[in-house]
């Protein structure tokens, strides 16, 4: 597990202060500060406690490495897989992982129930069992692991942290097509418009929560079970009083089987986005929550970012 304690001298930037330098037993002055100017470091804090789920639908060519990448570069995660009676054998090789790692566990579900619910039950098992962060991905590989430490660092100044295509440094590689793009520019558009939301990517998934945060919103109130999730969960997100931040990627296209979204989910979004919106303009949904410090300002791994 990664620690967050002291680090030893060896490890200090030359900028630091200098040591006394050693030679034959003896203390030699160096010109520089003695030990006793050099300031108190805080003891060590315990390192996060942080929960990934993978939510799968015949991932069987996907879900092994794409475990090992996640451990590569977040080897102190715990990973959820929530399947959906996979017919191509993804649950089989979960429960291989769960049985090889105590970083493993699998859920299993009867049949195809949507990536909301995956999500919720994932939010609820991260608030049952006392973790710090919950990160939400795509069990494809279009969410590359090696971002994870930049959601990561981002929860030092933000309760939501997302993965964003839409933010300098971001993007897309390979073949987006033209019914892809205008997909996620218009649920972007409508989630903006209808939802007050001021993040640039508010349906891409590859998100980091803060479970303290997740632990006061009423997960039951969240209607969308289909593509329209990731924007109301925002919406929800922030009647909460999370402070969102983005953190630049580059979206990738599967590396194996066949994508689940389709337009009528699209259309499904659009038409939930906006009642949440008309409910919110007409009073019958509560004002956001106060905040404190930064609101809906994006970041990225050299600093702010204005949203």
């Amino acid at each position: 597990m990664t620690s967050h304690g002291r680090k030893p001298p060896s490890q200090f930037p030359s900028s630091s202060v200098d040591f006394p330098a050693i030679q034959d037993g003896r203390e030699e002055p160096t010109g520089q500060a003695s030990p006793a100017s050099i300031p108190n470091h805080p003891p060590p804090v315990r390192a996060p406690r942080i929960l990934i789920s993978l939510a799968t639908f015949n991932e069987a060519g996907n879900l092994r490495p794409l475990v090992e990448a996640i451990h590569q570069f977040l080897p102190e995660a715990d990973v959820l897989v929530i399947d959906d009676n996979s017919p191509d054998g993804t649950g089989r090789i979960a429960d291989e992982l769960a049985a090889a790692s105590p970083r493993v566990r699998v859920l299993h579900r009867p049949a195809k129930l949507g990536l909301g619910t995956a999500i919720l039950a994932a939010m609820r098992d991260a608030i049952e069992h006392d973790y710090d962060y919950y990160i939400n991905m795509d069990a494809d590989f279009s969410h590359p692991p090696r971002f994870l430490p930049d959601l990561i660092a981002g929860m030092d100044r933000y309760d939501v942290m997302i993965g964003s295509r839409y933010v300098p440094g971001g993007g897309v590689e390979g073949e987006f097509g033209l019914k892809r793009r205008f997909m996620s520019t218009g649920i972007n558009m409508y989630a903006r418009l209808f939802l007050g939301l001021r993040t640039r990517d508010n349906s891409g998934s590859y998100r980091c929560y803060r479970v303290s945060k997740l632990k006061r919103m009423n997960l039951d109130r969240v209607k969308s079970r289909g593509y329209s999730f990731m924007e109301e969960i925002l919406f929800w997100c922030r009647h909460a009083g999370c402070r969102f931040g983005e953190t630049p990627i580059l979206f990738e296209n599967r590396r194996s089987g066949v994508s689940k979204i389709h337009a009528g989910e699209a259309v499904k979004a659009l038409w939930i986005i906006a009642e949440l919106g008309i409910r919110r303009v007409l009073g019958l949904i509560p004002p956001p929550a106060s905040q404190e410090g930064p609101e809906d300002s994006t970041t990225n791994t050299n600093g702010p970012v204005a949203g």
